[in-house]
This record gives structure tokens, C-alpha cells and sequence, in this order.
């Protein structure tokens, strides 16, 4: 990118048992949600009102700024806002049960206090975190309700959550990182890795999936949580990709970015959007990262923690990758899944879904055919996923003539 403000990246770009086909039906949804939750991003309250006077800078500049940066100690509130356009839960009771990991669930542990579970509460609504952070082995992230509040905290190798609802406590090891020093980016804020919390988190990931495919402008200046900040305006130069454009703001001081907002290509209010309202680049106090659970808390310990694993899509083949495969690059790249046994879709009809369960999901879906058979796309307003009547998964970033298209590529 040359260096002045206009500048772009211009680079070119049959399980037998009907429970285990069940669970791979309802993961679909799940799984839409769950990616968007932790590979793009999260808003905060307004900025004040007028723009500062601040000295020119470059995309390229800027963006350097970013990657420069080595803020590895704040704290702060993060206000949070998520609309994926999905339907409503509602009416589904426990038909849904846990796989859903709806706001009280529990997950794949059975405590409430799972963060595998709590994570899904941030992929629909409005929610306000407290986060702080003292290097690369202190972090903690609260979820703030009206009379509860959830907590998770890694002080080292303990990994703590907490659910003060439901009075339950979630306990795991975290393998320390081998690089002495270094701090690994979605591995830290309590230990859930690939769960990002702040607006640095999702910047860095969006910057990394965008490279060579993207436009990137500097777009004016603004103020956010009382900070001066530039505005880094990024756009996918790709047809295909539901991604309209994702807007960062970044400290002017810092180079760390303090607000980013994701507006889908369809049009209308952010999908996601994360921002700090507060934040202090202070050290925060050691205390802030003890914990010991409260007496008569249910504790559930698990010492094999792990997170599920997102392949990496880095070049236009098939890349195999985290047990998947990558069709694609860039803004348009697809990921093959495979369902449990390569189980075929269950239904109402066959006797396998809750009617329930069936109607969310034809609210959800849409009908596809084309080389690779025929399936159903699920869809939200960023992450859409066709699933294949064999069994397999195709989702991304991405609308569904892409994912046909990359199914149809996969035969």
C-alpha cells in the first residue's frame, strides 16, 4: 500500500443412533452463530460528539500502528452489541437442550459456569463485559446482568469461571504458551481460547482473514471511551462475501483499537459491533485476577480444557486443516465440516426432530440442489452454512451461491 490516506491492499486476490444425528442437525445453527461469534466481532455507547484535530496518517500507517502496539495492560468496560437476524429461541423449551446453550445452560461439562455455554449469550442482543488484562498470563472477562454477573479468570495456569446465578464454578489447568513473553491473542481473556473480548481481539483477526483481498482507507478521526482515535474503514474487494465493510477505531496514542463495528453487504444496523466505553491503561490491581469460589459453590473441574478449532484458509485449494478443509480465499473462503459418522439429516417427518426444533430451523433455511446433491442453507445476517443431505458442512462469511458453489467444487 503506498502511504498516503487513500491508501488500499489492492493484492488479488448413517450414525445408527438417531441422538448423534439430532445433535449434528441442531449444531448447524450453533455453529453459525458460534463462528461468528468468535472470529469477527462485537458496540459500545456513542462517542463524544465533534471529531478531533489529529496529524495525518496513512492506511498503511495506521495499520502498522495496530500491529505495533504492545498495550498488554488495561482494564475497562466493553459494551457489546450482536444482531445475527436469527429467530427466536422462544417456544423451543428443552427441546432444544443444551446444544443450544441458552443464557443458564449448561455445556459439554454440565456446569453452568462452562464457557463453552456462556459464550453463546453474546451472539444475540446488547451486553456489557468488565475486562482487564496484566500481560499474557492475566486475564478476566465479567458479563454484568441486572442481578447476576459471570466471570472468567486465568491467573496463570488456573483457569476459573464463575456464575453467581446458579452459584456454580467452572475450574481448569491452561497450558502455559511456550513463547516466554509472548502474548497469544484469543488464548488469553480467561483462557477461552479463540473467544476474543475486546476490540484489539477482533481487529486482529479481521485484518489477518482480510489480507490480500481488501480495500483499506483511512476514514477521518473520532473519540471513543474520552480517547482520541483514527478510523481504519476496511471493505472486501471479493463478490460473494456478506461482509459490507468493518470500520476500527484506533487509539491515536496507543495504536490499540478501541471500537469495531462489522456492517453486512445486505445493508442496514451492524451485526456486530464491540467498543469500549471505559478503559484505563494502567496496571490493574493483582487482586483483580484472584479468585477462590464462594462456600457451597458447585464446583465441576475439567484438566483437559480445549476450545473447538477454526481451520485457516490460506490459499485458493483445498487446504486441510484442523480436520476440515479450506475452498476459497480471503473475504470468500469456505469451510468443509463433516457431521459425526457423515449421519444424514434427520427430520420431523422421520421421527428424529421435535416439531418444535423443525420449524426454527425451516425459519432458518432455504433449499439447495447442484452437483453435490441437495441440503439446506442456514442463514443469518454475517455466517451462513449449507448442510448436505450426506452429511457434510460448508460454511462462511459468504452468501449461498458461494456455498453452493464450493460445494459443488468439493464433488
Amino acid at each position: 500500500m503506498a502511504p498516503n490516506d487513500s491508501a488500499q491492499a489492492t493484492e488479488e486476490d448413517r450414525e445408527p443412533r438417531a441422538g448423534r444425528r439430532m445433535a449434528a442437525r441442531y449444531a448447524v445453527p450453533v455453529a453459525v452463530a458460534g463462528v461468528a461469534a468468535a472470529t469477527i466481532g462485537l458496540v459500545p455507547a456513542l462517542a463524544a460528539s465533534g471529531d478531533p484535530e489529529l496529524p495525518k496518517i496513512s492506511a498503511q500507517e495506521l495499520i502498522e500502528k495496530i500491529a505495533a502496539s504492545d498495550t498488554e495492560r488495561l482494564s475497562g468496560s466493553v459494551k457489546i452489541t450482536t444482531d445475527l437476524g436469527l429467530p427466536s429461541l422462544g417456544g423451543l423449551g428443552s427441546a432444544a437442550g443444551s446444544t443450544f446453550a441458552p443464557q443458564g445452560g449448561a455445556g459439554a461439562s454440565g456446569s453452568t459456569a462452562d464457557p463453552n455455554a456462556k459464550l453463546m449469550e453474546l451472539t444475540s442482543g446488547t451486553h456489557t463485559l468488565r475486562v482487564a488484562a496484566d500481560g499474557p498470563d492475566k486475564q478476566r472477562v465479567s458479563i454484568l446482568d441486572d442481578a447476576a454477573e459471570y466471570s472468567l479468570i486465568r491467573n496463570g495456569g488456573e483457569v476459573w469461571a464463575y456464575d453467581s446465578a446458579t452459584d456454580e464454578a467452572y475450574h481448569a489447568t491452561s497450558p502455559k504458551d511456550g513463547k516466554k513473553g509472548t502474548h497469544q491473542r484469543g488464548d488469553g481473556h480467561a483462557g477461552a481460547k479463540g473467544a476474543p473480548a475486546t476490540p484489539q481481539d477482533f481487529a486482529e483477526e479481521a485484518l489477518k482473514a482480510s489480507a490480500g483481498t481488501t480495500s483499506v482507507t483511512v476514514d477521518g478521526t473520532t473519540r471513543i471511551a474520552g480517547r482520541d482515535a483514527y478510523q481504519l474503514l476496511v471493505k472486501p474487494k471479493q463478490a460473494g462475501s456478506t461482509v459490507g465493510s468493518i470500520k476500527i477505531a484506533v487509539d491515536a496514542k496507543t495504536g490499540t483499537p478501541l471500537k469495531f463495528t462489522l456492517t453486512p453487504s445486505s445493508g442496514g444496523k451492524a451485526v456486530v459491533d464491540v467498543g469500549f466505553t471505559k478503559v484505563d491503561f494502567a496496571r490493574p490491581a493483582a487482586s483483580t485476577f484472584d479468585f477462590t469460589p464462594p462456600k457451597g459453590t458447585k464446583v465441576t473441574r475439567d484438566d483437559d480444557h480445549k476450545a473447538p478449532k477454526i481451520p485457516e484458509a490460506d490459499t485458493d485449494a483445498f487446504t486441510e486443516s484442523g480436520g476440515g478443509k479450506v475452498i476459497g480465499k480471503g473475504w470468500n473462503a469456505v469451510y468443509e465440516l463433516t457431521t459425526p459418522g457423515g449421519a444424514d439429516v434427520p427430520s420431523a417427518a422421520s421421527g428424529e426432530l421435535p416439531a418444535e426444533a423443525q420449524s426454527f430451523l425451516d425459519a432458518l433455511g432455504d433449499k439447495a440442489t447442484g452437483k453435490f446433491g441437495s441440503g439446506t442453507v442456514y442463514k443469518t445476517r454475517l455466517v451462513n452454512a449449507l448442510l448436505t443431505e450426506d452429511g457434510k458442512v460448508y460454511v462462511g462469511a459468504v452468501t449461498k451461491d458461494v456455498l453452493v458453489k464450493a460445494a459443488n467444487e468439493a464433488k
